[in-house]
């Protein structure tokens, strides 16, 4: 349990978070287009043809959490030395939208999202309180 977890491909290892780090990215991204996509449609359009997120935004916050999930185990934290400033952004836009529009728009799902944001900012915190880095 002191190695990082890999899968073979193509006769080769690799390490198994690293597919997991380009899918949380992949979903960042695809999350800040979303946000910005619908103010730009309707700057265009002059009308709100895509609106706010609002239960996708969940789906985008929860990819963080599942990765600090599977990364729980000290080898594998470790690994993700280099990742958790992102993952700390990623978390920190996710609660700063939901926790605005929910308040603002009084969507319960963005609730939601707030919740696992911050489950996913104390996972951080946790791992890396027990593996002894600040």
């Amino acid at each position: 349990m002191t190695k990082p977890r890999e899968i073979e491909a193509d006769g080769q290892k690799i390490p198994f978070l690293s597919y997991c780090v380009a899918g949380v990215k992949v979903a960042f991204l695809l999350a800040v287009f979303r946000v910005l996509a619908g103010p730009f449609i309707k700057d265009i359009f002059g009308e709100e043809l895509l609106p706010m997120p609002t239960w996708e935004w969940l789906v985008c916050s929860v990819t963080p959490v599942i990765l600090i999930w599977l990364a729980r185990r000290p080898a594998d934290w470790a690994t993700l030395s280099d990742e958790r400033m992102f993952l700390r952004i990623a978390l920190a836009f996710y609660l700063l939208y939901a926790l605005a529009f929910a308040l603002l728009q009084g969507e319960w799902m963005l609730w939601l999202g707030v919740a696992t944001s911050l489950v996913g900012l104390s996972g951080i915190r946790y791992l890396n309180h027990r593996g002894g880095h600040a």
